[in-house]
């Protein structure tokens, strides 16, 4: 019955109209009101952001403000892959071979994350690592590598909540959301960047001016919060001995090796 009565609410609020209702909203001065409230609730940080939050004159600019430089130090270990994204660090695992992970008990498809078999094909055995930005979150996205971006690709148009309550009971948010993927090939292997959009804001935005990504360094941001989803090839990424899941991470820190 919950999954049933969650599901039909989003159906109802989840429409092209809505979408754009609310993004007209935040992107309005009449947002700028809620400014201070958001801030609060959301408890965000204001000593590591770039401007002060009356410099901010609607929703939108807070949701994909800057942070002042320094602000998230990057490992520089030479082979060492980093969080893109600040986030909460929902699940980690191995691509099956039928090409499937779980997560959350949910069982998802990559071949219809990524759009086709052949894409799914080179990341089969390889491990996946999801991360969830919540609203409070900072929401501009860094390469987790360096590397060169060989293809970038979107697919899908509605987006469901990707928060826990999402994953349960959504339909499928990780591979039926609106998604843009950058795959990026470092030292010969490829690490697929799934950028996954939001429940009613499906803008990604790319930032990175070329196909040359250099690690820690900007390359998009969400217009709202919502999840990346990390996919390595089989036996190319070790991951950091700290690292489980859920826990929280910031950008910039290690979260494994590329071998």
């Amino acid at each position: 019955m919950l999954k049933w009565l969650y599901r039909f609410m989003i159906e109802l609020t989840n429409h092209s109209f809505s979408s754009k209702m609310i993004a007209f909203f935040t992107k309005s001065r009449l947002s700028a009101i809620l400014i201070p409230s958001y801030a609060k609730i959301y408890q965000i940080n204001q000593e590591e952001m770039e401007k002060s939050l009356h410099h901010y004159e609607t929703l939108q600019q807070l949701f994909i403000r800057k942070l002042k430089a320094g602000a998230r130090p990057i490992d520089q270990t030479a082979n060492s892959i980093i969080s893109p994204v600040d986030a909460v660090i929902e699940d980690i695992g191995t691509v099956s071979e039928n090409k499937e992970i779980i997560v959350k008990g949910k069982t998802y498809s990559i071949q219809e994350m990524l759009g086709s078999d052949s894409a799914a094909e080179k990341y089969l055995n390889g491990l996946f690592i999801i991360l969830y930005l919540s609203p409070s979150h900072y929401h501009r996205i860094h390469s987790p590598i360096s590397g060169v971006v060989t293809r970038q690709w979107s697919l899908g148009h509605k987006s469901y909540p990707v928060n826990q309550l999402g994953l349960k009971y959504g339909k499928k948010p990780l591979s039926k959301n609106y998604r843009m993927i950058t795959e990026v090939n470092a030292r010969g292997r490829n690490i697929a960047i799934v950028k996954i959009g939001a429940m009613f804001v499906n803008s990604i935005e790319l930032t990175h001016p070329n196909d040359h990504l250099v690690k820690g360094e900007e390359m998009a941001y969400f217009s709202f919060g919502s999840t990346v989803v990390l996919l390595f090839e089989k036996d190319s990424m070790e991951l950091d001995s700290r690292i489980t899941a859920p826990m929280a991470i910031k950008v910039g820190e290690r979260i494994g090796y590329l071998k």
